[in-house]
């Protein structure tokens, strides 16, 4: 076992380097040159297993404070920065009718729908856990030294697509069960009985990919808000690999 007396940060190490060679300043080191002297895991060193495992921890842990937060009775309704709007077409119709005292079913429809998502992001929560753990040490690696949000985007942009896919059918569920689907049905007759067009046929399914979207951003919002904790507040990282990666990278 190392002697932590003998431990040096990464930002020390920089400067010192940048100092004994001349350069201007320790950013101006190019980070690879500083990898290869910690070498893969010697004395203070930071092996990219540790590395990777530093990554899928804190998404881990943020996967888990973001479904808590946005998985209760108005964890979505009630936060501005991710509550669910009505889909554009819907929330058109609500503006107007809204002028006239008249729009209750939508409005309804609106708090249904932010409820679905409620009930649907802990039903998901393996479906995250599960894209953390196919993250490669290559693109931890990278993303360790990274923006403050670094892993979450990375996850984001990754797997969106299939996360879609997966959550749509847990959705669906979720709007079946908080009535929000029948709300769609009353809506289009009432629509109808003011001579309003109708919604069409692809209403409810438009319906559940625009709460998809919005849901799973309101997740990865939460997620990003984590990550960037653990990055820049010790007492944050509640475990001995989230102490050791960003502890060393800070």
């Amino acid at each position: 076992m190392p002697d932590t007396k003998h431990l040096i940060s990464r930002r020390r190490l920089a400067c010192l380097i940048a100092s004994a060679t001349a350069l201007p300043a320790c950013e101006t080191l190019d980070p690879a040159v500083i990898d290869g002297i910690l070498g893969a895991g010697g004395a203070g060193g930071l092996t990219q297993f540790e590395a990777s495992q530093g990554i899928k921890a804190a998404l881990d842990n943020g996967i888990g404070q973001a479904i808590a937060t946005v998985g209760r009775d108005g964890g979505f309704f009630n936060d501005s920065l991710i509550k669910i709007p009505l889909p554009t077409k819907l929330a058109e119709v609500q503006s107007t009718l809204n002028q006239f005292g008249a729009s209750g079913l939508l409005d309804e429809l609106e708090l249904q729908l932010n409820r679905g998502a409620e009930k649907a992001a802990p039903v998901a929560k393996d479906i995250f856990v599960s894209a953390v753990s196919q993250l490669s040490i290559a693109d931890a690696i990278g993303i360790v030294r990274g923006a403050d949000n670094a892993a979450t985007t990375y996850l984001q942009d990754k797997t969106t697509a299939r996360l879609t896919q997966l959550f749509s059918p847990i959705l669906e569920n979720a709007l079946g069960d908080t009535g929000a689907l029948r709300l769609v049905d009353q809506l289009d007759g009432q629509l109808s009985g003011l001579g309003v067009r109708g919604l069409g046929a692809s209403a409810k399914s438009d319906l559940i990919a625009h709460g998809v979207e919005f849901g799973l951003s309101g997740v990865f919002h939460y997620i990003g808000v984590e990550e960037r904790l653990i990055r820049e507040n010790p007492a944050k990282r509640t475990s001995e690999i989230l102490r050791k990666v960003f502890g060393y990278y800070s």
